[in-house]
């Protein structure tokens, strides 16, 4: 099924966050919140659409994504390492810190649908091809997967659990690799998605139910919509913030996509365009979700 994408599909602020650099966008299945971090704003956020209270806890370092690992608990990645992070006391506990260069940093992430947390850097001061992908497994193994990346950003898996999509931001794709989710082993990578620079470049992303990326465009005012098995563009939901910079499909039936951006990087010329930049954006583009994996690790 195609999504039925109007031409300006109505997009709302449901949070005036203006956050310096909104990220991590994800909906917990377990407490049905949306997750979402402030990376230069060095917070968690967790916010109830219903009520509209966006509940906020200090991180102490640049956070670059959030994923739920059980009941009041979550992991974060983190300047200084991939911590777990308990949601009720706010106490943090470092699990593994593989970066050791203080111009690194850990960026997008998500959990594979074994339970597998995949989280990758970028480098600070844009140093090209210094970046790592990892993966943390349940047994509190660190694995490398991938070397030589720029920007590591977004990651999705298909439902049955045989491709991952990766973006690496400066290649203005969308990667494609042949996952096996016995081991989390991936193969065989290639472009699935192909984005002109005049649109954005991608940042984070999700999956609807019937295998549509859906995907954040940095300086491009938009989250696109592809059919990865064609490449093909089907459709975009404008945002009135220039940088749109993840986002994930929550609420009560996964019908909601909700939309981070950032602040950061805009001229004044820029923000006095987009006021609302920064902020967390919400509409129903006539998709459907999929749940947001959980960590399996102790």
């Amino acid at each position: 099924m195609t999504p039925t994408l109007t031409s300006a599909p109505a997009v709302r602020v449901v949070l005036p966050a203006q956050a310096q650099l909104g990220e991590g966008a994800l909906w917990n299945p377990l407490d049905q919140r949306l997750y979402w971090v402030d990376i230069e704003g060095q917070a968690l956020h967790i916010f109830d659409p219903a009520t509209g209270l966006d509940r906020q806890l200090p991180t102490h370092s640049r956070v670059g994504t959030v994923v739920p690992a059980g009941p009041d608990s979550v992991l974060v990645a983190l300047q200084n390492g991939i911590h777990r992070l308990n949601t009720v006391t706010g106490e943090m506990t470092c699990l593994v810190d593989p970066l050791h260069d203080p111009k690194l940093r850990f960026n997008d992430g998500k959990c594979d649908p074994a339970g597998r947390f995949w989280v990758g850097t970028l480098d600070r001061s844009s140093r090209p091809h210094h970046a790592t992908l990892y993966r943390l497994d349940p047994d509190g193994s660190l694995h490398t997967m991938l070397t030589g990346v720029t920007i590591s950003n977004g990651l999705v898996w298909t439902p049955d659990r045989r491709t991952m999509y990766y973006v690496d931001t400066p290649t203005q794709t969308v990667q494609a690799f042949d996952y096996d989710h016995a081991t989390g082993a991936i193969t065989n990578g290639r472009v699935a998605v192909r984005i002109p620079d005049a649109e954005g470049s991608p940042d984070g992303m999700t999956l609807d139910a019937d295998g549509h990326l859906w995907i954040a465009l940095w300086g491009g005012a938009q989250v696109g919509c592809y059919d990865p098995a064609t490449g093909h563009k089907l459709g975009a939901v404008p945002v009135p913030a220039l940088h749109t910079s993840s986002c994930a499909f929550g609420g009560p039936e996964l019908k909601t996509l909700f939309i981070t951006s950032a602040r950061q990087d805009l001229t004044p010329a820029q923000l006095a365009q987009y006021p609302l930049s920064g902020n967390i954006f919400a509409t129903e583009p006539g998709a459907v979700g999929l749940p947001a994996d959980v960590y399996r690790g102790a």
